[in-house]
């Protein structure tokens, strides 16, 4: 399953967040299968941002909300008369949490609160998948993937944000949207790369703005592991989850989406692997992880996913961050962003799912 024009012509779709890095991809995507869109986010606030390199607002119904107005978010969602909800907007940055843990908190828990509370009484709306994060387990720092069932927390205020808001998500879905006939589910994604973030304090974003200025690249945590994946691999997770939930509503529920577990990499693999595509760059790797508190290893077991969705990645992590760097390169000499993004969408769509990999003790 991937990108089913069939399916989404013509479907009534609502993206929050979607002034983002992955709202921006997923609005573009959808809006080529025929999609009619509308998108409910804060204004970009980050330059340049990806949603207006792209020109994304000329494609949808786009307006701007803080989704903590609670009347507002309900006005524009029930104008809207969706079908399908992807919701996706959040503060999304582990770094800013703890300096800002009361906006983290409000944005990602009770902003979630407000989406889910305005579907309670849209006859309109059948699925809505709520995209959470990889980060929403209690992470015991071992060499363990994460099951969608395993116990949830968080130590930063973002994966803490996050955790809490799948216990919201679930809560509704028992309580009132279940027995509306609204299958809800969650999204949780690994970490993702791609052309057009400029996201502040994000590994592949950094790393482009040093190199282009010609300065050192630092990095405060080289042997942090984590599972690394194209946005797009994401996004056709997310797509299909949504597509499959229409058809089988009783699927409803917890999804991880990621590489295969063994295929997670540190912090320092990556950045090699960019710096090689990339073609130069400097790398300063710090000997003693600095900064505020983040997670040493992280992974995820997707068989849910594989079993249920039949969600398989396209692309290596070579692969990934190949096409990662060229997307910057290009657009850094004048290449336009949307012609970009929309080959790189239609790459994957004619990409064949990989097939697993051997591991040394299969």
């Amino acid at each position: 399953m991937v990108s089913n024009s069939t399916f989404w012509r013509g479907k009534r779709v609502l993206i929050t967040g979607h002034t983002g890095f992955k709202g921006s991809w997923l609005t573009l995507w959808l809006k080529q299968l025929g999609a009619e869109v509308t998108g409910l986010a804060l204004p970009p606030n980050i330059q340049p941002s990806v949603f207006e390199q792209a020109r994304i607002a000329e494609c949808i119904s786009s307006h701007f909300c803080d989704i903590r107005d609670v009347d507002r978010t309900r006005q524009i969602i029930h104008n809207a008369n969706p079908e399908i909800v992807l919701h996706l907007a959040a503060q999304a940055l582990v770094r800013t949490s703890y300096h800002d843990p009361v906006a983290t908190y409000a944005c990602n828990v009770m902003g979630t609160v407000h989406v889910l509370d305005a579907l309670r009484d849209l006859d309109s709306v059948r699925v809505a998948v709520m995209v959470t994060t990889d980060k929403v387990y209690r992470n015991r720092e071992d060499f363990y993937p994460y099951r969608e069932d395993d116990a949830l927390g968080g130590h930063d205020p973002y994966s803490a944000s996050k955790a809490a808001s799948e216990i919201v998500i679930a809560s509704y879905r028992d309580a009132f949207l279940r027995e509306q006939g609204v299958a809800v589910a969650s999204a949780r994604a690994g970490n993702v790369i791609g052309g057009g973030d400029w996201s502040e304090d994000r590994l592949i974003p950094d790393a482009v703005r040093a190199w282009q200025a010609g300065q050192v690249l630092n990095i405060r945590h080289p042997q942090a592991i984590r599972p690394w994946q194209h946005v797009l691999e994401a996004l056709a997770g997310y797509l299909d989850l949504a597509e499959k939930l229409w058809q089988e509503p009783e699927l409803a529920g917890a999804y991880n989406f990621g590489p295969p577990t063994h295929e997670a990499a540190t912090v320092q693999q990556v950045i090699e692997l960019a710096r090689t595509a990339y073609g130069q760059g400097r790398v300063r790797y710090a000997e003693q992880a600095s900064g505020p508190h983040e997670a040493g290893w992280l992974a995820l077991e997707t068989a849910k996913s594989r079993v249920l969705l039949n969600a398989r990645p396209r692309w290596s992590l070579q692969e990934s961050v190949r096409r990662t760097m060229a997307w910057y390169q290009a657009q850094n000499t004048g290449a336009d962003a949307r012609t970009l993004c929309e080959a790189e969408i239609a790459a994957l769509e004619g990409s064949r799912p990989r097939q697993p990999t051997k591991t040394a003790n299969s």
